[in-house]
Parts: C-alpha cells; structure tokens; sequence
C-alpha cells in the first residue's frame, strides 16, 4: 500500500500560521526582539519544506524538520498530516491519528487527512468509523484525489459485508484518470467483490484486466488464483 501512501501524501495543501509571545518594553524593542509572525510562517514552511524532500532519503531528518515545523506554527496543516504519515510508517498508529485529527481540525474540508485517518483506523479494525472518515472526504467537491478515498472505502465496505456498496465505490474509482491508485489493485478488489455477489463474467472480466496489466506481478498472481475458481 506504499504507493497508496505516497499518493496521499502527495497532494497536501499549504497553510501556516504562528503566534510570538514577547515580553517587550516600546514599540521598538518589540519589533527588534521578536520575529515577525510572517516571518515565523516562513520558517514554519520552510522546515516543511525540507522535510518533503528529505522523506524519500532520510525519514528521521524529515521526520524533524515536520516536527520543528509544527513547534513554529502549531496550525501547519500539511505539517501535521506528514507527521502523521510517518507515524503511520512507523506504526505508530494512535500517533498518526492524532495528527490527522489535528490537521483536520485545522481544515474541515482536508479531504487527504479523512482519507489517510480512515486508513489508520481500518489498520485499528475500527472499519465503521473508518467507512465513515472515506465518506467525509468525498462530500469536498474540490477533492483532487477522490479514486483513493473510493478505493479504500470499498474494501472497508467489503469487509464490512456490504457487497453492493463496495462494488459501487470501486466501480467509481475506476473511472476516475489520471487514476492516482494502481488500477491493477481496484479491478483486482472488483473481481473479488463481483466473485462475492455471483457476477461470474464481471469477476472473469475484471480479473484478467489485472493479470494484463500486472504481469507477472502480485496483484496478478491473486488475480490468477481466483481465476481458476471460476472454472
């Protein structure tokens, strides 16, 4: 689920604030002894910034530089939710729901934060409140990722029993392009889902879709398998 991961994390938004406390005496004392709130915004961004490119190299300095990020400006949104993202590699789950939780209260509307939270939810088998975080990111119309949130939503709603609401979010996400989830993984999540409901040509159909486009890969490889119980 990495490159899943990685798309998530991909599209994060910008937003900064931070908040000087001084104890200084005139207007002039004051402008030379502290920092400006722009001026700490910047920093803020900046470390962000830093630990963006340092993720794929070196997770501890990214790792850091979020961290001195959120110190600088507690309200970085895309801040909190790298941190979170590293919590989740980690496996630091109660951790990376924390700061998922914390960027969605910065921005409601954080749609990547309500799908990446419903991720470390389902990995918590907290599958209801899970269904519930995909759901939410997809009421933002502005959502530029929403096959990720749909993907994951059906696989909650699959393993939750309803068959007939999984097939219709993958089915969903399948259609969006650029697709920003391998489209090996959701047909191959279809053609378990169709074999379910007893939709044998739709299962046949979406499985050798994966063994095509999977070749001689993973998803392939299961897709094959379920194959030959069609037979």
């Amino acid at each position: 689920m990495t490159r899943v991961k990685e798309a998530s994390l991909a599209h994060a938004a910008r937003v900064v604030r931070m908040c000087c406390v001084v104890a200084c005496i005139g207007a002039a004392n004051l402008f030379a002894g502290c920092a400006t709130s722009e001026e700490m915004a910047t920093k803020s961004e900046g470390y962000y910034q830093e630990g963006v490119a340092s993720l794929s190299g070196d997770r501890q300095k990214a790792f850091v530089s979020f961290q001195k990020s959120v110190q600088l400006n507690p309200n970085n949104k895309n801040s909190r939710y790298a941190l979170g993202h590293v919590y989740a590699l980690q496996g630091k789950l109660s951790r990376a729901e924390e700061e998922f939780r914390a960027a969605i209260n910065i921005d409601e509307d954080y749609s990547e934060a309500h799908t990446y939270l419903g991720q470390v939810l389902a990995n918590q088998n907290r599958w209801d409140e899970a269904i519930k975080s995909y759901r939410k990111a997809l009421t933002n119309p502005l959502y530029p990722t929403p096959d990720l949130a749909r993907f994951h939503l059906g696989r909650a709603l699959a393993h939750q029993g309803d068959l007939q609401g999984s097939m219709e979010a993958l089915e969903d996400a399948i259609t969006v392009s650029p697709s920003n989830v391998p489209p090996a993984m959701i047909q191959l999540e279809l053609g378990r889902v169709y074999y379910k409901l007893g939709y044998t040509e739709k299962a046949r159909e979406a499985l050798k879709k994966v063994t095509t486009v999977d070749k001689g890969g993973e998803y392939a490889a299961a897709a094959t398998e379920l194959l030959a119980r069609l037979k």
